[in-house]
């Protein structure tokens, strides 16, 4: 048997542009690699902070996006997602200087999620910063410009402890708020069938806010796990 080299690390195909912050990353968050159920690259951009990243449009950082994902497939990965759902304003851009498929948000899914939802059903997004999130960013990710939008409250634990990058994180508190936040999205806009969450940070609510609105759940996880599926499909004989 024969077989190719060319790669410095084998069996983690999805690279992972990672922001540079200091919050807690809990199990299920993107950045926590315990979260995945396969191996995972990371590589992290000195200076894109999340409040860069988010509320300043993460201004001047292309190059250093660019020049990370090229390192991440020099050292083994076979395609490039991000860790902030806000990056989709980089997507077509890394998806040119870039030798490998790249899916750089979550908000990708929103079109194909709005394909399977049953006439008269569309998907709403849940954000970590609705005052953030401009018709660019819908956009380059191809999302209908009238795809509703909610947000967890911006002083509130969650937004606040990732935004502002602090030390600590009270779990019990951030999962309340992304309940009221998908619950009131959910209630203002009946027509929603499915929420997609944008934040790679609300992964561990998921579940909870499944249960809370009776609707399916998207996230980055649900993304990822598609992505590396086609990157390395698995073997059953």
């Amino acid at each position: 048997m024969k077989v190719k080299g060319g790669k410095s690390i084998y069996g983690a195909s999805v690279g992972i542009l990672m922001l540079e912050a200091q919050f807690p990353r809990i199990p299920g968050d993107m950045g926590n690699a315990l979260s995945w159920p396969f191996p995972v690259l990371y590589k992290v951009i000195r200076d894109a902070s999340p409040d860069r990243v988010v509320r300043k449009n993460a201004e001047g950082l292309l190059p250093a996006f660019i020049d990370a994902g090229r390192e991440l497939i020099r050292d083994g990965a076979d395609g490039i997602t991000t860790n902030c759902g806000f990056l989709a304003l980089f997507q077509d851009e890394l998806a040119q200087a870039l030798e490998v498929p790249v899916a750089t948000s979550s908000l990708m899914q929103v079109a194909l999620v709005n394909s399977i939802l049953p006439p008269g059903k569309r998907a709403g997004i849940l954000t970590i910063s609705a005052s953030s999130l401009s018709a660019e960013h819908l956009r380059k990710s191809g999302c209908p410009a009238d795809t509703p939008v909610g947000g967890t409250a911006e002083q509130g634990e969650f937004s606040k402890s990732i935004l502002n990058n602090l030390l600590e994180l009270d779990v019990e508190q951030a999962r309340v708020e992304n309940i009221e936040a998908a619950c009131t999205l959910v209630n203002q806009h009946p027509d929603i069938g499915a929420i997609v969450l944008e934040c790679t940070n609300m992964i561990p609510y998921a579940a909870d806010i499944r249960d809370a609105i009776g609707l399916p759940v998207f996230s980055i996880y649900s993304f990822v796990n598609w992505f590396q599926q086609g990157l390395q499909p698995r073997k059953t004989f």
